[in-house]
């Protein structure tokens, strides 16, 4: 089923999550460790990241440097169908622009058309670390808007190979990321929402927010989508603090405020296991206040753990 149909087929504020692929070594059983104990409040989707190759040097005996490309998070795609399988519920995988060009996007839109899976979160992925911004593929997309017109061109039948008989039409409905803090590369919001709703008009159909933990940014920035026009669903997205270290290397790495009230009480910590509990007790507030105003789903971002998502969706959900 559809994302866009779940929100459609329901009153009530639905609960969703987000999945890292294991690091390459590890089974499957860690995605199993992390979904079961969240499958008894019913996610009527779950969220598969996708991870862009790495460029890692090794020294030679000569002292020169060695390149190799190296994928840490490999899987996305299996671990989706198998989420599938086993568990009957629909999957959101991930589809970016870095590390691939457009013919080999649509050979993964393809394998995954033919998994039958309906849904995708379409971004345009992180620069690779080794630069400080992000460089497309020889032939791929710069921006998601355009991997989102790719997207919506094979909805309609449209393959890079013009020459191609008995095309068929795939039926992705697309998601694209939303930032109430602004995109740490737009000059400022209005040109954020300015890109933002090329994406809708591309094809998107909901929008699914970064982080964030004041509440009002996120009521603000729908504000701003719908005076701009913006009308498709808007998803909060919610990541609990779990250590003591995210609380300087979440707004570095993501460009977000950390509300001063939240700070007091983390400074007040000695332990991980404190922080932790602060960032379970402050996202329990966070997702009440966000049902209370009607959204349509509180997504939360597990970052490979669940037990402090379970908490959290046992006093809210």
């Amino acid at each position: 089923m559809k994302v866009t149909d779940h929100l459609n087929n329901t009153s009530k504020t639905l609960f969703s999550f987000e999945l890292l692929p294991p690091l390459k070594g590890d089974n499957i059983e860690s995605i199993y460790k992390t979904i079961d104990p969240l499958v008894e409040f019913k996610p009527p989707y779950i969220n598969v990241t996708y991870h862009r190759e790495e460029a890692v040097y090794k020294e030679l005996s000569n002292g020169l440097l060695q390149k190799k490309i190296i994928r840490k998070r490999p899987g996305t795609v299996a671990i989706s169908a198998a989420i599938m399988n086993k568990y009957k519920i629909d999957v959101v995988p991930h589809i970016i622009c870095g590390g691939f060009n457009k013919e080999e996007t649509e050979n993964a839109l393809i394998d995954l058309h033919f998994l039958g899976i309906e849904n995708l979160l379409v971004l345009r992925g992180d620069s690779d670390k080794n630069t400080k911004r992000f460089v497309p593929e020889p032939d791929g997309h710069a921006y998601a808007v355009d991997l989102v017109k790719q997207v919506n061109d094979l909805n309609k039948g449209k393959y890079l190979d013009e020459e191609l008989e008995n095309k068929t039409s795939t039926h992705f409905t697309l998601g694209v990321a939303g930032y109430p803090e602004k995109h740490n590369e737009a000059p400022n919001m209005l040109s954020d929402l300015y890109f933002l709703k090329k994406k809708i008009e591309a094809g998107a159909e909901f929008i699914v927010t970064q982080m964030f933990y004041d509440n009002q940014k996120y009521y603000d920035f729908v504000k701003a989508c719908r005076e701009q026009g913006i009308t498709v669903p808007i998803i909060p997205g919610i990541k609990p603090i779990a250590t003591l270290s995210q609380m300087t290397v979440l707004p570095q790495t993501f460009h977000i405020d950390i509300p001063e009230a939240l700070v007091k009480e983390l400074i007040k910590c000695k332990k991980t296991e404190e922080a932790r509990q602060v960032g379970v007790e402050w996202a329990i507030e966070q997702s009440k206040d966000l049902i209370k105003n009607n959204v349509p789903v509180v997504h939360y971002y597990t970052m490979g753990k669940s037990d402090n998502i379970q908490k959290i969706a046992i006093a809210v959900f």
